[in-house]
């Protein structure tokens, strides 16, 4: 096998631009952010690059995942109550039997992303 470097393109970087979004939900789950995430590139007329997301909550994660199918959030959600349920005895319960789960699943989802943007999505 020979590997194939596709050409380099660089870049100077112009504009770092940055936003906060804040988004109330509804308890556990997958909330999606993709229209958000483009409205903010569009906003700044982004170009080439990457887009940084982060969430500053110790128990809330990102993901990138199929929206197509509402069943594939539900699978997940199954999945990571199987990996941390509520009421497993844990010790850490301060803001209820879910807030240790939810620590367990951020940490095992991540909490940032990097996104390739290339001309401007």
């Amino acid at each position: 096998m020979r590997p194939d470097l596709s050409a380099i393109h660089t870049a100077r970087v112009e504009t770092i631009a940055t936003a906060e979004l804040a988004i109330e939900t509804s308890g556990e789950g997958f909330f999606e952010i993709t229209h958000e995430a483009a409205r903010f590139l569009e906003r700044i007329n982004a170009r080439d690059g990457a887009l940084l997301l982060f969430i500053r909550h110790t128990s809330g994660s990102l993901v990138v995942q199929e929206n197509a199918d509402p069943d594939v959030r539900t699978d997940l959600v199954t999945a990571l109550k199987r990996l941390a349920p509520a009421n497993a005895g844990w010790v850490h319960e301060a803001e209820g039997p879910d807030d240790m789960p939810a620590h367990i699943k951020s940490m095992l989802n991540g909490i940032s992303l990097h996104v390739p943007v290339a001309g401007g999505v």
